[in-house]
């Protein structure tokens, strides 16, 4: 046997092995993002949205930005730090300002399955807006498939109905979040993507902190019981710190579309917690909606691999 066909046998073992570490980060970026959409649920109901969501991105943005340059990360340029804070507006503010308010009213079953629409977004914006990538048939397909999932969802019906006005805000979140990381492949940001994070997530998390004193939340100084502190504590530590290390670390070593399964399986997470632990309700027309979106969103991130390895 050559030289060369023991490495290749060697590396093709090393490739199959199993690796507790990667079916950790996976189990993070599958379980814990998933739970978020209940913890953020439980929050709002006790605490004002915009105080909630920017102490989870402040003080989570702080902790990664601070250990990073301990680690001797360089600082970002004034330019990259222009940047950031645009990516922060749109994907911090814009996204999870709308989506911490409409929780209030929307059941964290169904705001999952209506932040999974975010590839689709992604998908109209990258080949309509900013012509990023050209039309195919395929896409287009699994995008009207997903819309057609939404407007199954949200149709009024007589087992269960929310309103209109919170399921636009979460629909206009998710359309900046999309801008947002369209942005990211084309501004210069920091070398770092765990600086680049924290510093977006640290200038989010403070402007949502003044938003939320502009219009009085802290007016008075609310209140955190200690069943909303344990959950906002879970979207600090497991949302946002643990979850986004695990999931920088997956895109380094597998390819972008394995890591984005996450699409499709945090809505099924959240809706499972939300029916067996808070007792919210599935209905059939829910479930239809649910899979028609999950499955779009499965034949997107599948045609985005086949396209991706013809090219």
């Amino acid at each position: 046997m050559t030289d060369t066909a023991v490495s290749t046998s060697s590396a093709n073992t090393s490739s199959t092995r199993f690796d507790i570490r990667v079916a950790a980060a996976f189990f993070v970026i599958y379980v814990f993002w998933g739970a978020t959409f209940l913890a953020i649920r439980v929050v709002v109901q006790e605490v004002p949205p915009l105080f909630a969501a920017g102490v989870r991105f402040f003080v989570a943005g702080v902790l990664l930005y601070g250990f990073m340059r301990l680690k001797g990360q360089p600082r970002p340029a004034a330019v990259q730090w222009r940047n950031l804070a645009l990516i922060g507006l749109l994907m911090f503010v814009a996204e999870y300002g709308a989506l911490f308010w409409a929780e209030k009213y929307v059941p964290s079953g169904v705001t999952s399955v209506l932040e999974a629409t975010l590839p689709l977004i992604t998908i109209v914006l990258e080949m309509f807006v900013f012509r990023q990538q050209r039309l195919h048939w395929g896409l287009l397909f699994a995008t009207l498939l997903g819309f057609g999932g939404v407007g199954v969802l949200l149709l009024p019906n007589g087992e269960q109905h929310f309103g209109l006005l919170p399921c636009v805000a979460i629909f206009a979140g998710a359309t900046c979040w999309s801008l947002g990381s369209v942005l990211n492949r084309s501004l210069e940001l920091p070398g770092s993507k765990p600086l680049a994070a924290g510093a977006m997530m640290m200038l989010g998390g403070g402007t949502l902190l003044l938003l939320s004193a502009a219009i009085g939340e802290m007016h008075p100084f609310p209140h955190v019981s200690m069943r909303a502190g344990l959950a906002l504590l879970y979207l600090i530590v497991c949302g946002s710190l643990l979850g986004f290390t695990a999931f920088v670390w997956l895109l380094a070593r597998m390819p972008a579309t394995r890591v984005a399964s996450h699409a499709y399986v945090n809505p099924i997470v959240a809706v499972a917690l939300g029916y067996f632990v808070a007792g919210e309700i599935i209905t059939t027309r829910m479930l239809l909606g649910a899979a028609l979106v999950l499955i779009s969103v499965f034949l997107i991130l599948r045609k985005d691999k086949m396209l991706a390895k013809a090219s």
